[in-house]
């Protein structure tokens, strides 16, 4: 499924540039959700992160393998 959104940004992902955002997302979890472009809360603890969209539920740093924008 593509992403429809920058889960750095909240930005349309076919809309401007997201190069900075993806060299962002290297180290830091996303902070929007890439279907909806919803807030998440995000956790970030020592073994990783969660982020949790109200509406898509909950990603973490163990099922993410490569970051995406």
């Amino acid at each position: 499924m593509s992403e429809a959104f920058c889960s750095w940004c909240g930005g349309a992902a076919g809309e401007g540039r997201h190069e900075a955002c993806q060299r962002r997302r290297v180290l830091d979890p996303p902070r929007y959700c890439s279907r909806c472009a919803r807030r998440m809360v995000v956790q970030v603890t020592p073994a990783g992160w969660t982020a949790r969209c109200s509406a898509h539920g909950t990603t973490s740093s163990a099922m993410s393998d490569a970051p995406t924008a």
